[in-house]
């Protein structure tokens, strides 16, 4: 078979590798491009090859790992995946003795902090299995620009959405919490990829029940007087019926002191904070509902939670789709929406 690593520097321009593989212990791999100074590339290219050997590459899965490179000289953050030509995936060969092509894409930086990012990255080499052709005739005007902007693309997205809303960014919380659709207006491509990545990425997506997640989306699609617009034709987006509550204004100062350091896997770190702190909220709601069907006490307890958490617009919503189905978890709900209300 035939192995090719693509490795990237820290300051985000790339760099590749290929291999003629006569068997899965004998085989080199070659250079496709790099940026890497000469030394620094064959360590990596040691590196990735000991990893081959161990089959430790799965096709289109990323890992992320720490390399110790000569240049710089400390260890760094080593993003890799393994992935065959998108046009031959389906079109395997008859002869035994030759195979779809292999490349192995590597991103470097300063730290193993990459993995925080590894979805992300995984997506994004998934884009250049398309655009690669077997010739590598492209090589110089498609494959080498895309993964040279590797950092730009995957990594900034959720660092320039926070410098771009300031103060405004507890709506888009409050949006990506509540399931509440968004439309973006006057925007350029990048700015509404970068506000929708920034929506999916601060979603409960994954976190919460699969049916609860479109039973919400269903209900606030429905209520489109809730939907909500951002304008971004002037210097700062306007924002029309946006909702927001404490709970997501606390955390919006905590993504605006982090933006003066200007470090984007700190805005990743406190955008997982955030989430984790919504998934421990609902479930403690939940465990003060089960207790409530039976305590007037856990009742009131109940109540006395959603008004301090700060969020208990959003927590009875999902409370009240996770309960439909039960009895009495649904009285306690409703009964929870008449104090709230009052």
């Amino acid at each position: 078979r035939s192995s090719q690593q693509g490795a990237d520097s820290r300051d985000g321009s790339p760099s590749s590798v290929a291999a003629e593989t006569p068997s899965s212990e004998d085989f080199s791999l070659s250079l496709l491009d790099t940026n890497l100074p000469a030394e620094a590339e064959t360590e990596l290219r040691s590196f990735i090859a000991k990893r081959l050997t161990k089959g430790a590459l799965f096709e289109g899965m990323g890992n992320v790992a720490s390399v110790d490179l000569s240049i710089p000289e400390y260890k760094v953050g080593c993003y890799y995946c393994l992935f065959q030509q998108e046009n031959l995936l389906e079109t395997p060969t008859l002869e035994s003795d030759i195979s779809a092509p292999e490349y192995v894409v590597c991103f470097l930086g300063g730290s193993e902090k990459e993995d925080t990012f590894r979805l992300e990255l995984d997506k994004y080499i998934q884009s250049l299995k398309l655009s690669l052709d077997v010739e590598q005739k492209n090589l110089e005007t498609c494959v080498n620009p895309y993964l040279r902007s590797w950092f730009e693309n995957s990594i900034c997205p959720i660092q320039r959405v926070v410098q771009l809303f300031q103060e405004k960014l507890a709506f888009l919380l409050h949006a990506a919490l509540s399931y509440t659709p968004v439309e973006v207006k006057n925007a350029d491509e990048r700015t509404e990829k970068d506000i929708n990545r920034f929506l999916a990425a601060a979603s409960l997506q994954g976190l919460v029940q699969e049916g609860t997640m479109t039973s919400l989306c269903i209900a606030m699609s429905e209520e489109q007087h809730k939907s909500m617009i951002i304008d971004c034709s002037g210097p700062q987006p306007q924002l029309h019926n946006a909702g927001s509550n404490r709970f997501c204004e606390d955390w919006m100062h905590a993504f605006v002191n982090g933006a003066e350091g200007g470090n984007p896997f700190l805005f990743r770190q406190i955008l997982e904070n955030f989430k984790l702190k919504a998934i421990q909220d609902i479930n403690n709601l939940k465990r003060f509902i089960r207790q409530a069907e039976m305590n007037h006490y856990a009742l009131f307890k109940c109540y006395i939670f959603l008004k301090n958490c700060g969020s208990g617009d959003i927590l009875l919503k999902i409370v009240k789709v996770e309960h439909a189905e039960m009895p009495e978890a649904r009285n306690v709900v409703t009964v929870l929406e008449e104090f709230m209300r009052e």
